[in-house]
């Protein structure tokens, strides 16, 4: 289980990278799931970086990995949009190889849905130049919106290394069930992100409740067992819980997040 379990880097407010290796391994975790700059919500009041620009800051990271045991699992900030071209995240990919990654995730905000679909395919075949597999993310508002479209685009890319992410969360407020999952290719599911939340959103918005409250796995009301029976045994599980409230209460990254990992832990043994 310990192999398993990460942590993803919206549960961390911006948390700056090395101790964010540190944090992971004290928790007895073994993966995390990064993007080259922090998010924009900082109750703690983290200095800025730039894992793009910083060199040294790259490999003060991958030293504190190899110490610590720890790995990035998926890296995050590689979405489509209207006006971009996805090739020109190059460098971008680039020290996503250079720090370990082995896999980058991708969403799109692009309405024009054959555009998205050969960004997809142009980045993973980019990411896997460098040695990275690719999944692609789907919940409300994106332009893949539920598992039926992501599957979909899985099947038109046509590649091994494009494969699913299953956020439960996503997952269970569009419509999906566990046995969507189980019914599924295992090999079509590349990566899971876990949580908690009600069934009916107790927020104003969807994005709010998704970025920075949802809940630890158990305290909620997804079927959570039955979808992770539902997963291949192996896949890497990282526990995206923002807690907000609890950081803006001046609660610490490693007391918001133990009682998530205990309940994963729990949750996978059962």
């Amino acid at each position: 289980m310990t192999e398993r379990l990460g942590i993803e880097h919206l549960s961390v407010f911006g948390l700056p990278p090395v101790e964010f290796v540190h944090l992971v391994a004290d928790l007895g975790c073994r993966h995390l799931a990064t993007g080259l700059e922090p998010m924009s919500c900082n109750p703690h009041g983290y200095r800025p970086f730039s894992l793009r620009d910083d060199a040294a800051l790259r490999r003060e990271m991958v030293a504190a990995m190899r110490d610590r045991d720890v790995s990035i699992s998926l890296g995050e900030g590689f979405g489509v949009r209207h006006g971009h071209d996805i090739e020109d995240r190059q460098h971008d990919l680039e020290v996503m190889a250079e720090l370990g990654a082995t896999r980058v995730n991708t969403i799109t905000m692009d309405r024009d849905l054959g555009r998205s679909l050969d960004q997809f395919a142009t980045l993973a075949e980019m990411a896997a130049a460098l040695g990275m597999e690719t999944t692609v993310e789907f919940g409300p508002g994106l332009s893949v919106g539920d598992l039926p479209s992501a599957v979909a685009a899985v099947r038109h890319v046509g590649r091994p290394d494009f494969r699913l992410l299953i956020d439960t969360m996503h997952l269970v407020r569009t419509g999906g069930r566990a046995a969507d999952i189980a019914a599924l290719d295992p090999s079509l599911i590349g990566y899971v992100q876990l949580c908690d939340v009600p069934v009916e959103s107790r927020l104003p918005t969807y994005l709010e409740e998704a970025m920075y409250e949802r809940m630890v796995p158990g305290q909620g009301e997804l079927p959570l067992r039955e979808i992770l029976t539902a997963l291949p045994p192996d896949v890497i599980v990282g526990l995206e819980v923002p807690l907000r409230s609890q950081a803006e209460a001046g609660v610490g990254p490693e007391a918001r997040l133990r009682p998530c990992v205990d309940a994963a832990r729990a949750l996978l043994r059962a």
